[in-house]
């Protein structure tokens, strides 16, 4: 399932994301960056690694897991949640 999202994306449109940001608690400052840049996300699979990395000029950030395995993940916004993905 996740080989046809491997490749490289590019946002075009974002809908509701100020509103998103407000609510989990994202400062104005960074509200007002995150509203204008359009990040590329990158989705690649080694040894059973799912890699997603965003890049943008304001930030880059990079997660790694398996599926079906919890791991630790720092939000774009620097917050630190436990993540479980699913195999679907």
């Amino acid at each position: 399932m996740v080989d046809q999202f491997v490749g490289t994306w590019k946002m075009s449109l974002s809908e509701n994301f100020d509103e998103y940001m407000r609510a989990i608690g994202v400062g104005m400052a960074s509200r007002q960056v995150g509203n204008v840049i359009k990040p590329k996300f990158i989705v690649s699979v080694a040894e059973g690694v799912i890699s997603m990395k965003t890049q943008s000029t304001f930030k880059s950030t990079e997660i790694k897991f398996k599926l079906d395995e919890e791991f630790e993940e720092r939000t774009a916004d620097d917050r630190v949640t436990k993540t479980h993905r699913p195999n679907m």
